[in-house]
């Protein structure tokens, strides 16, 4: 497993209180591509097209197969907040069985397959087109691609976790740990 102790890049310091996210104050650094990631994932973030509870299964599940533990500690909580349980959580993170309905196995398992072959197989795709339209089948592919995206960014620069951020959930076995941020 690959440890880290400190963000390749330091967040821009700040006198807010509370301070933003590391991730925002690290992206800060670059003002028009914190712009820009701010827009999509704004739009991906506002609830219109995916309900939360699913939306948050695709992104924890991507964070998971990236081996994003600050991408998974942040929605941790906000998959929580969405309807997820706490054991479903760990699951996600391959920690015990999450006994899912065939609608949510579907979206995790598009998310491993986008994760692991950068396509949805035929089989997968064919179930998700039962429940999903047109439109939300763009937004799911989209949601995991982004996600993607971030988790490679939290990894390579390193981005520490908030000190009251979760981790990985008790049990896991991750590939990498991110650096922590240490309490005030």
């Amino acid at each position: 497993m690959v440890t880290v102790t400190s963000p390749r890049i330091a967040p821009k310091p700040t006198d807010a209180d509370p301070p933003p996210l590391n991730i925002f104050r690290t992206l800060a650094h670059n003002r028009p591509l914190y712009k820009g990631f701010l827009g999509l994932g704004g739009h991906l973030l506002g609830g219109e097209v995916i309900p939360v509870r699913e939306r948050e299964i695709v992104i924890l599940r991507t964070g998971w197969q990236c081996g994003s533990e600050y991408e998974f500690g942040q929605h941790t909580t906000i998959g929580i907040d969405g309807g997820l349980t706490a054991a479903e959580v760990a699951a996600l993170a391959d920690v015990g069985d999450g006994a899912w309905s065939d609608a949510d196995a579907d979206l995790i398992a598009m998310a491993d397959e986008l994760c692991a072959n950068d396509a949805v197989s035929e089989p997968t795709w064919q179930r998700l087109a039962v429940r999903w339209s047109a439109e939300e089948l763009l937004e799911l592919v989209v949601l995991c691609g982004y996600y993607r995206l971030v988790s490679g960014l939290l990894n390579s620069v390193d981005v520490a976790l908030e000190p009251t951020t979760p981790g990985w959930p008790d049990g896991a076995n991750p590939v990498r740990r991110a650096p922590r941020e240490p309490a005030p």
